[in-house]
């Protein structure tokens, strides 16, 4: 079975033990930080379980978020930092970069770097259902649904938190604003990671741009084949014909395209869209209707066939969903004036700079390899 989508990889990272030997100096404080180890454990384990449902993934995020939290916000509802964000290094990998983490000294760039994995989560989970071979009403719903929750984390993240960053996210990373605006909006993606692409190193993002390029040629061929048929059915046969032979040069265009594509190396699972039912129905419904509207031409209408292409009627962006807002959960009860206190930071081990350390290498989490369960679906994230 082959894919339609690009399937961007879920972000990687360096375990966190969460172990402040002498700074925690409470029973209540070393708790949080084993609970803190453990849940980061278990939400990533959720990533890559085939039998993780929405209700497991809520319920891990929440237990770590609510304890993460902790290191991020003040007990008084102040606009002051808590005096434990920056306690802890974290290490993610990002799309574009390969395996060669971006490492942050700050626990929001963990918030914002768990939380993208999340959003992720909710796409690839919507894929999974997508999928299947016999789709219910109600996990149709739940396609949709996940697609919402996921931009909702997305647009949470660009406006509340990944402007809280000390360290400014440099072009090409998954943080930076314009590539969190192409997962928001969908319709537009294509546009706007084209537009992100044109700035970054061709090395890195020539694979994807050809993907954006092919997707963008089939969806055109669309278009153009389904208002030629609309341009048929009002007796406009000339304009019709012109219609589907611009179709035909897309289409023409998206397979030579499909051929680049598959050949260029780059990060992401390589989808195989040429191979898909769906699009080799495009390409016979193009030439099947291309050839109606000349022979109804030849013998009914007898009309000229304009030397350009019709305008294809763009309407305002209506029918677009809403993402579902998201918030993260609110502080664990286990934090208190108390807990916190019990953190003494002028116990911490010296850093000794002196001493080089290595890059680091993380590990990338392993996905199963989902097949559609269906020639005639499509397959998202």
């Amino acid at each position: 079975m082959t894919h339609w989508f690009h399937r961007n990889p879920l972000k990687a990272t360096a375990p966190v033990t969460f172990n402040f030997y002498g700074v925690a100096s409470s029973p209540a404080a070393t708790k949080i930080c084993n609970d803190l180890r453990s849940s980061r454990v278990r939400l990533l384990e959720l990533f890559t379980d085939l039998s993780c449902n929405p209700e497991m993934m809520k319920n891990a995020t929440d237990l770590y978020f609510s304890l993460l939290q902790g290191f991020i916000v003040s007990l008084d509802n102040s606009s002051q930092d808590c005096k434990l964000r920056y306690i802890q290094n974290f290490k993610w990998t990002d799309t574009l970069q390969g395996q060669v983490p971006s490492a942050q000294q700050d626990a929001v760039f963990e918030l914002v770097s768990m939380g993208f994995n999340v959003a992720l989560w909710y796409t690839k989970y919507a894929s999974r259902l997508a999928g299947k071979e016999d789709i219910t009403e109600d996990e149709a719903k739940d396609v949709h649904r996940s697609l919402k929750i996921a931009a909702g984390i997305f647009k949470h993240l660009k406006d509340s938190h990944i402007p809280k960053l000390i360290t400014p996210v440099e072009k090409g990373r998954d943080l930076e604003a314009r590539l969190i605006d192409s997962y928001i909006i969908q319709c537009q993606a294509e546009a706007q990671e084209d537009q992100m692409l044109s700035s970054l190193d061709p090395a890195y993002t020539i694979k994807w741009r050809k993907y954006l390029q092919l997707k963008a040629c089939f969806y055109m061929a669309y278009s153009y084949c389904y208002h030629g048929q609309t341009l048929l059915a009002s007796d406009k046969c000339g304009e019709a014909i012109r219609s589907l032979q611009e179709s035909e040069k897309f289409f023409v265009k998206a397979e030579a395209l499909c051929k680049e594509y598959g050949e260029t190396k780059g990060p992401g699972t390589t989808a195989k869209p040429s191979g898909h039912l769906f699009f080799r129905k495009l390409g016979s419904l193009v030439k099947n209707t291309l050839e109606k509207c000349q022979r109804e031409n030849g013998f009914i209408y007898f009309q000229k066939v304009p030397p350009e292409a019709p305008q294809l009627e763009l309407k305002a962006n209506y029918g677009l969903v809403e993402p579902i807002l998201f918030e993260f959960p609110a502080l664990h009860a286990h934090w208190t004036p108390e807990t916190l206190a019990a953190f003494d930071l002028t116990k911490r081990p010296k850093d000794d700079s002196a001493k080089p350390k290595p890059e680091e290498e993380v590990k990338p989490l392993k996905e199963p390899d989902i097949k559609p369960q269906k020639d005639s679906g499509c397959q998202i994230s």
